[in-house]
């Protein structure tokens, strides 16, 4: 069963590359032709890459594992954070941090300075875990898309704070979610990051292999695909054509997370096998018990 069909590709405009005087010599082998002084590329070789990307997607969300989106470019952005948010897993739009992957610590100690900004927000008593703070936080925007304090409960510890203060921890609660939004749930590093142009994101791609992290990325042939693990030759300026493979990856993860034993389950059977048979013992004895008696009985 095709993925793809060679008609979406033609229609989202996925074989055009970049001018042939901007090329990398290395995506020769995905290159099929010259026109007009730009390059065509080799829809065959889209269609491998893009069916060899759906297959290992697919395998490591049917692990369990994260996978983390990456596409700051004006043209991903919005492609990036629907197609994240429709497959439940992280994404990186606006910024990538320098460390992400390399200094997740930090990162991590971020978030929390992020909730606790946020926390500041909600009434006095009200406990950050029975709160969805996103949702929450849009609900204190007003028309122009700011922080108001009048939306503040009067209990609210925002509200105790000088209006000068209160303008500083909006300044600052501005920059982190806008930063960090797309992180705040990736409570581990993930096993694979897409990436939409690892010429843009090149700090993200070497953060990647440093860290081991397999990269999944649509090049265009001004990229070299030799810094990615698993290259998906396309256009990468194309709103149409980023949207098309990012549902295509985006369906991948889908299928994979549906193969998932239901959780509910599976935390109710793993600690109730473990305390009968603590040691080898109990096990033996459970087999053992029989003989005796039925010795016992002859």
């Amino acid at each position: 069963m095709a993925i793809v069909q060679v008609k979406d590709l033609i229609e989202a405009g996925v074989h055009f590359g970049h001018r042939a005087s901007r090329w990398n010599p290395k995506m020769r082998p995905y290159i099929y032709g010259k026109r007009n002084l730009i390059h065509i590329i080799d829809l065959r070789e889209t269609v491998r890459g893009l069916l060899r990307a759906y297959r290992f997607l697919a395998q490591v969300a049917s692990r369990g594992s994260l996978i983390l989106f990456v596409g700051t470019k004006r043209q991903a952005k919005e492609a990036i954070e629907r197609e994240a948010a429709r497959c439940g897993m992280p994404y990186v739009s606006e910024r990538w941090l320098g460390g992400t992957l390399t200094n997740y610590r930090t990162i991590r100690d971020r978030l929390k300075r992020l909730q606790e900004l946020e926390s500041m927000w909600l009434p006095d008593g009200e406990t950050v875990g029975k709160v969805n703070l996103p949702a929450y936080m849009r609900s204190m925007l007003n028309d122009s898309g700011k922080l108001e304090l009048g939306k503040a409960p009067e209990s609210a510890a925002i509200r105790g704070y000088s209006k000068k203060m209160v303008a500083t921890l909006n300044r600052e609660l501005t920059k982190v979610t806008r930063n960090l939004s797309g992180i705040r749930e990736m409570n581990r590093l993930p096993d694979a990051i897409v990436v939409v142009d690892p010429h843009r994101e090149e700090i993200a791609v070497k953060e990647a292999q440093r860290m081991g992290v397999t990269t999944v990325a649509l090049i265009d042939t001004d990229s070299d695909p030799d810094t990615v693990d698993l290259p998906i030759p396309g256009n990468d300026d194309s709103i149409r054509s980023i949207e098309l493979m990012l549902a295509k990856l985006a369906d991948a993860v889908l299928e994979g997370r549906a193969s998932l034993p239901p959780e509910p389950q599976g935390a109710t059977v793993k600690p109730h096998q473990p305390r009968p048979t603590p040691t080898g013992n109990g096990a033996n004895a459970g087999q053992a018990s029989p003989k005796p008696a039925s010795a016992v009985a002859q």
